[in-house]
């Protein structure tokens, strides 16, 4: 069973940890997940409120409840 949680990353942080917490949960660089974000914003701007929404609904690492 997975027990893979979806959370704002602590240690791959730059604004929110938005995509860090995207890049650990799918195991890939996060850099590569930030590219991919601005290249979103840039096609016509969601990515910026999808960003925003992120980082209110995920959870921070340290705010997750113990298994």
């Amino acid at each position: 069973m997975n027990n893979k949680k979806l959370y704002r990353s602590m240690a791959e942080k730059k604004l929110c940890g938005v995509c860090g917490g995207l890049a650990e949960y799918f195991d890939i660089d996060p850099t590569l997940v930030r590219i991919l974000w601005v290249i979103f914003t840039l096609m016509g701007g969601a990515g910026l409120l999808a960003y925003i929404i992120c980082a209110v609904i995920m959870p921070q690492q340290n705010q997750l409840p113990n298994p």
